[in-house]
Order: structure tokens, then sequence, then C-alpha cells
């Protein structure tokens, strides 16, 4: 089983790639949707959250205000580190648990797409890392145009992550995404065969 870390920084295109990867047999761990199941109500980080940012992170029907919290800890570097604490090791333990029932199943390619890799998580316990990238200005649009995120917010969400530069040397495949859909699928489907020679 070839083990298949996905990244990428907000806004470039990285959730695109990991749908292309599923059409054509990947299996897929989203790690935003281990985050949301760890984040559940009734689950125990959703109440350390509660402790660490307050009651007013939890709406009425006790579901986790996403954009509230966002707002906190963007704005607050302990606090972002406080979170990752909190949510990361579970995450961590859902996948490699998901990773674990992948191998048991004989799947050729287990792609984890995770945002945070390089901030949050450790490169090197994969086989192989595909960083999807595109310039700054392009990322930044997409957030405005496409996600409805005010500039400022779409800044703050960039300067939260690490600089897409320091990343590329640490990847094994870059996939440049500052064209349309087509190129983006074209210089995908190139990073596919090599998976599928190595796999």
């Amino acid at each position: 089983m070839l083990s298949v870390a996905l990244t990428g920084n907000i806004g470039a295109g990285k959730s695109t790639v990991a749908q292309l990867f599923a059409e054509w047999g990947a299996t897929i761990i989203d790690a935003d949707q281990l985050v949301r199941e760890v984040q559940a109500q009734g689950q125990p980080a959703l109440e350390q959250i509660a402790d660490r940012f307050g009651p007013s992170v939890i709406r009425t029907d006790g579901t986790l205000d996403r954009a509230m919290l966002r707002a906190k800890v963007l704005a607050d570097s302990r606090a972002l580190a406080d979170l990752n604490r909190i949510v990361h090791p579970e995450v961590r333990r859902l996948r490699l648990a998901l990773l674990e029932q992948a191998r048991t199943r004989g799947d050729k390619i287990v792609v984890s797409d995770i945002p945070l890799l390089f901030e949050a998580d450790d490169p090197t316990a994969f086989d192989v890392v595909v960083l999807v990238d595109a310039a700054d200005a392009v990322r930044r649009s997409r957030l405005v145009n496409l996600r409805g995120l005010t500039p400022a917010e779409a800044d703050r969400m960039m300067q939260a992550q690490l600089p897409a530069a320091a990343k590329r040397a640490r990847s094994d495949y870059v996939i440049e995404n500052d064209g349309d859909i087509p190129a983006l699928e074209r210089a995908t489907a190139l990073v596919w065969q090599s998976l599928l020679d190595r796999a």
C-alpha cells in the first residue's frame, strides 16, 4: 500500500485534486472530515474546546460555532496552538485507524488529505507527499470570490499557514494550480500515473 499525504495551503485547489484521485481509485482519508467528527456533540474534544474558548463557541443546539471559533483562533496564535493541541492528537488517532483498515483491505493507494500537514503532522510518516500550490494572489482571489470571505479574513487565513515555499522543498510532487480545471486535471493525471507506478 502506498501512503500518500496530500496538502496545500488554503485556496490552492487541494480538494479538487483529492476528488480526482478518488475518481481514479484512491482511498481518501479527509482530515477536515475527521476534525468535524472529533468536534461533534458528545465528543470529549468539544467539551475541552468549550472549556478553553468559552460558551460563545457553542451554539444553542449544542454544536460548535465554527465561525466564532475561527475568529478567536485566527486573531491569537496561542489560541490556535491550544486548539491544535486539543484536536490534532485525536484526528491523528482516527486517521491511523483508517489507514490500518485500508492496509487490511489491501487498498493500493491511500491519500490522506491533510491541510496542515507541515504545521501539525509529520510528513516523514508518509511514503509520498503531494503539494498543490497556487500563487498567493490567485488563492486570495478564490477565497474572496468563490468562498465569500472578506479580503481581511482571506489574508488572516492565509497568514495562519506556513508559506508554500517552505513546503515545496519538502514535497515529492508539486501540482501547480494557477490555471483552469482542465490544466489542473492534466497536471494531476501525471502525478497519479507516477503514484500508480510507485504502488
